[in-house]
């Protein structure tokens, strides 16, 4: 694996010293980014300090990491790594960097590469950290438990084989969702729709059965709370489910979003409501969930055409949600489905939010940064992302630790975005 540094060699050695001495540290940072769509998974990173404009040509580039194999894997950044998958030869891999450098720390064999699916440049799933552990899901539905700190193999499932679950026609792609004690995956169809398992040893705590055993999507799920009840929602082939937390039993399905092709975005949920949408011309809709008996239910607020957010995400800010409706940035009011305003911006692409900014970046390389504004679209800088693959830039972008990060199949570049670094 390659690098380029932005730093003269004395102060990489420096830089490699004091990492070393602080490695301990890192783990508490609230700067970290450990999973999909950050530590909440509501997109929405906790930093603040940072740039609230860029220079032409955009931030500093701090270094470019290269050999991360072909993927559409948004990295995952905690404990002063970067973590992400790939496809590397013929072997799908894990692979871990120092966020300081670019330099590999490790690379762990998942499963062997997947070639023969839809998009097979590579993996899609982000790693999730929870303390020393890491967990991933591999294009074939390989679920592994590796220690984060060497990569070595602590247990794996496979979730087709051993939940009669099936490949989805562009891989699985879900991101494992730990919650407590338990990791969560979707093996999709009747037998186990859904499962948790230990996340210490991997072993079966319940499956969950889903009424038309709906095949696994391309999204992840999230845990939420309604009139307490702690569920697990996902967004399947048929709709948004609910299931509970405690032993998976079926609550409730909120189908109007689904399309008969692919849904791939995270639903967003605040004070007992929920929107999930998709693309394929849908648009989303918002549901007030509510306790009913033994269990939950979904009733609709409102239907929008005007947002088809195909995979890059939505964010929810002071009551407004913003994400891209196909290839136009859309801004709407969460309550009432009312659009608030809309933009061409940098085209279709993906969000996260950091310090009042949107960090937008299209499929086709442009990355803007544009006020969490319910008033108008306020840019405050753009730029061309460099060394671009020729493949849609589909990794959504990290926000962490004062770094932006942007991977494009086997590139991973950090840009310096503290106020205090330029």
């Amino acid at each position: 694996m390659k690098f380029t540094s932005i730093r003269p060699a004395w102060l990489t050695a420096a830089l490699l010293s004091l990492a070393a001495l602080t490695a301990a540290a890192q783990s508490g940072k609230t700067g970290d980014w450990p999973g999909w769509r950050g530590p909440d998974r509501t997109g929405i990173s906790r930093e603040t300090g940072l740039l609230k404009s860029w220079p032409d040509g955009g931030p500093k580039l701090r270094w470019k990491a290269e050999g991360l194999g072909g993927g559409y894997s948004t990295p995952s950044v905690a404990r002063g790594r970067a973590f992400g998958m790939g496809y590397v030869g013929e072997t799908e891999t894990v692979w871990a960097l120092d966020t300081r450098t670019g330099r590999q720390a490790w690379s762990a064999t998942v499963a062997a590469a997947n070639h023969r699916i839809g998009y097979g440049e590579g993996s899609r799933s982000t790693p999730t950290i929870d303390g020393n552990r890491l967990y991933a899901l591999g294009v074939s539905g390989d679920l592994v438990c590796l220690d984060n700190r060497n990569g070595k193999l602590i247990w794996r499932r496979n979730l087709p084989r051993e939940f009669g679950g099936s490949i989805p026609g562009w891989g699985y792609t879900e991101s494992p969702l730990i919650d407590g004690n338990k990791v969560i995956v979707t093996p999709g169809r009747q037998q186990a729709t859904m499962v948790a398992l230990d996340k210490m040893t991997g072993q079966l705590i319940w499956k969950s059965q889903v009424p038309g055993g709906d095949p696994a999507q391309y999204a992840s799920s999230i845990v939420a709370t309604v009139d307490g009840v702690r569920q697990y929602i996902q967004f399947l082939r048929g709709g948004v489910v609910g299931v509970a937390a405690d032993d998976g039993r079926f609550l409730w399905r909120y189908s109007n979003p689904a399309n008969g092709t692919a849904n791939c975005s995270t639903p967003i949920f605040q004070d007992n409501h929920l929107f999930a949408a998709s693309g394929y011309g849908v648009g989303g809709g918002l549901v007030k969930l509510t306790k009913t008996g033994d269990g939950v239910s979904a009733t609709e607020v409102y239907f929008t055409r005007q947002m088809r957010n195909h995979h890059g995400g939505m964010i929810l800010i002071g009551g407004y949600l913003y994400g891209f409706d196909g290839g136009t940035l859309t801004c709407l009011n969460f309550k009432t489905g009312k659009i608030a305003w809309t933009n061409r911006s940098v085209g279709k692409g993906s969000l996260v939010y950091a310090d009042g900014h949107l960090y937008a970046r299209a499929e086709r390389g442009a990355v803007a940064l544009v006020e969490a504004n319910p008033k108008e679209y306020v840019e405050k800088g753009q730029f061309q992302q460099p060394f671009r693959s020729g493949k849609n830039a589909w990794a959504h972008p990290v926000v962490a630790n004062g770094r932006l990060y942007l991977r494009d199949q086997d590139i991973l570049l950090c840009y310096d975005i503290k106020k205090s670094a330029q």
